[in-house]
């Protein structure tokens, strides 16, 4: 795969992982995270893979996740991916934050590694 063909497909699972979280898509999650997945919460708790799946099937607090200003950095067969997204809190407000995935190729594909979300 050349790098353009890298960074369409890891747009992509971006764009899906945002969704997927969204939606409360374990399956895509399952599919996709690593085996030794690990997670920080806005809350600054650490969830490994299966807590995470498991938060992700009770739905997210937070409504109408969108990703903005998305950067993706790669390098080699590693892939950092920064973003801000806005969203619907639970009074109907609207929020902010920011989010860092990690990326590396496996020969499975592209599975995500780590992820940390801050909210304001």
């Amino acid at each position: 795969m050349t790098e353009s063909s890298h960074l369409a497909t890891l747009s992509d699972l971006n764009h899906s992982y945002v969704r997927s979280v969204d939606q409360a898509d374990v399956g895509w999650f399952d599919q996709h995270l690593a085996q030794d997945f690990m997670n920080i919460n806005p809350d600054g708790t650490r969830l490994d893979r299966a807590a995470f799946l498991a938060q992700v099937g009770r739905g997210s607090v937070v409504k109408d996740i969108r990703e903005h200003d998305v950067k993706i950095r790669l390098l080699g067969d590693y892939a950092v991916i920064h973003a801000r997204t806005s969203y619907q809190k639970p009074d109907g407000t609207k929020g902010a934050g920011w989010y860092t995935d990690d990326w590396q190729l496996r020969p499975e594909g592209w599975r995500c590694v780590s992820a940390h979300v801050s909210r304001s």
